[in-house]
């Protein structure tokens, strides 16, 4: 398990989520926040899908995003935000059931450039089924907790 540098870490990322518009628009809710791991949770909703009924790419891949920058906060000194510089996501299946599940963790925390990785599953019935992965590169910004992208 990865060491916080914050010992406020938690609320530091709560308070960061909640002041985050997109997550807000598309329902999502931080589920668990832990040093260095992190859960998202978006509900299915008709109007965050694509033409044939998925949930939109975009919307697991912002999810996503979130998933790895919040890991990373959790992380990081206080006082420092972070923002993502590069991912790469793989599509594996069609997003469709109940929920989107993201769980983002740490790969490795350097203090300036971290590599994070987070997967998106679907819960259907009681059962999670994999649809997409990121690896993502976040670097710090000092002086702004509030930066986290």
């Amino acid at each position: 398990m990865a060491e916080p540098r914050n010992p406020l870490f938690e609320q530091t990322v709560r308070d960061s989520f909640a002041a985050q518009q997109l997550m807000a628009t598309i329902g999502a809710r931080l589920v668990s926040v832990t040093a260095g791991e992190i859960e998202i949770r978006v509900p299915f909703r008709r109007d965050l899908t694509q033409q044939h009924g998925f949930l939109h790419a975009g919307v697991v891949t912002s999810v996503l995003d979130s998933a790895c920058g919040y890991s990373a906060l959790s992380l990081m000194d206080e006082g420092v935000g972070v923002l993502t510089v590069e991912f790469k996501t793989n599509l594996l299946a069609p997003a469709r059931g109940e929920e989107l599940i993201a769980r983002g963790r740490v790969l490795r925390a350097g203090r300036t450039i971290a590599v994070w990785q987070a997967e998106a599953a679907m819960l259907a019935d009681g059962v999670e089924s994999s649809v997409a992965i990121m690896i993502a590169t976040i670097m710090t910004v000092r002086n702004r907790p509030d930066v986290v992208g």
